[in-house]
Order: structure tokens, then sequence, then C-alpha cells
């Protein structure tokens, strides 16, 4: 919100960022994407404007509640499917220690995922080609949000669930294996986020999805993981009645 107004107070001030939750610090904080939401969807309203430094302090992570920590997770898991699959795999050995606070643990998380994000929005700062990648899970995620309202899940853990949503529409339209889709759900639930979605009903959840900013046409486009690492997700559309069949079997 501060970096929106800063974009558009005499046409744009300067702003340093001081992101104090695990998910500000890896995600969105970096990039340069800044707004607000609005009633048909998530960050409907904003700019794409850099700040001009950006503090990561570990220690105000031992602030959060539990849940902020874990909500930040999501968006640290990620990072691995789409681009390293190396980070994911040092995820898996060392989730006990980033939910114990390590500071060593957070440290390289933190960092490994600002280096992941940085490389990606260097290419494409304004979203117009891969940078839609650091959207995986999005699409589900952010129609959780709306659905039930902003606020009554955590960002991240709309973003954990719908990354389990979009594994199974990657499995079913033949671009990951099973394994891979379960052992995506296991790391989600050790990092304390939900893997199903509320059940506000296929229709309803089609319905939001189709103002998600990556629509076109009204065309839902999901990222999707083609082969998981090594920047393998791609942007692509699915039919309705397959991704309602994904949604009503990933949904309580």
């Amino acid at each position: 919100m501060t970096g929106f107004a800063a974009s558009c107070y005499l046409r744009g001030v300067p702003f340093v960022q001081i992101p104090t939750t695990l998910l500000a610090q890896v995600d969105s904080s970096v990039g340069g994407k800044t707004g607000i939401n609005h009633p048909l969807g998530k960050n409907m309203i904003g700019a794409f404007y850099q700040p001009q430094l950006v503090i990561c302090d570990l220690n105000t992570l031992k602030t959060l509640p539990h849940r902020e920590l874990s909500a930040g997770l999501a968006e640290v898991i990620k990072y691995g499917p789409i681009a390293d699959m190396a980070f994911f795999e040092w995820l898996e050995a060392n989730m006990d220690l980033l939910l114990a606070m390590d500071m060593d643990a957070l440290a390289h998380a933190v960092k490994r995922s600002c280096e992941i994000k940085a490389h990606v929005v260097g290419q494409d700062e304004r979203e117009s080609g891969i940078r839609a990648i650091l959207n995986f899970g999005h699409t589900f995620g952010h129609a959780i949000e709306a659905g039930l309202g902003f606020g009554v899940w955590l960002h991240g853990e709309a973003v954990g669930c719908g990354m389990v949503m979009a594994a199974h529409l990657s499995q079913r339209l033949g671009l990951v294996e099973m394994a891979f889709v379960h052992r995506l759900t296991v790391l989600i639930s050790r990092a304390g986020l939900p893997i199903r979605g509320p059940a506000l009903g296929a229709a309803r959840y089609l319905e939001l999805m189709r103002v998600d900013k990556k629509a076109k046409g009204g065309e839902i486009r999901f990222v999707l993981i083609d082969g998981p690492g090594a920047g393998r997700a791609v942007l692509r559309t699915a039919p309705d009645a397959l991704v309602a069949e994904v949604i009503e079997s990933c949904c309580a």
C-alpha cells in the first residue's frame, strides 16, 4: 500500500521497503509490484514501482505468530518447482529447522528466494512473459482469498493450497508424475499449510479465476509445472471441465 501511494504521490516519490514478515521478505518486497485489493480480485489496483532499497532484518521474524511464518514458507516453497529443484530438496531436508526459526536456515531461505525472484524479474519486470511463473499456485489461491473474503485465509495459506491444486492440474495434463504431486503436497503440509481448499463450488472458483490478471479474453491461464525445476513452469489454459474436476477433488 505504501509503495502504491509512493508511485502516485507527485507522480512518484522515493521509498524504502523494510519487510517484517517472511512472506514479504521472500516475495512482495522484491520485484517492484505495488497494489491494493478490490472486491473483484487481489491486487487489482496498483503499479510497477521499485523501492530505492529493501532491508530484510531476520530479527523481525522472531515476532511472527506461527501461522504467519507458515504463510511465508508457501512463497519460499514455490521457488523450487518453478526454478530450482536443488533448493526444493534443501527445503525438504531443512523444513524442521525453518519452523524452529533457525536463523542460519532462514537466512539461506530468504537469500535464495530473493536471488531466484530477482533473476526472473530482471528478465521481465512488467510480467509480459516469464515473470508469470512466479504466480505458481496464485490463480487458485487468489480465488480462495476473494471467495472467502480477504483476510479469512492468509495469502500464503491460499497459495500453498493453490500450489497443490495447480500440481494436480499439471498431472492431469500429463506434465508431471503423481509422485511429484505427492512430494510437493507433503512439503506444503509439513510447513503447516492447508492442502485442501474451501468448498466454494467449482462454478464459483471458475467465476473468480476469470477476473485473475493472467486471464485473457475470459480464458483462465494457469502457471503449471512442465517437469519440476529448471524454470520449466508454463502458462497455459485448461478445459473448464478438467479444472472443475481438480477443484472438486482438492476441496473439502
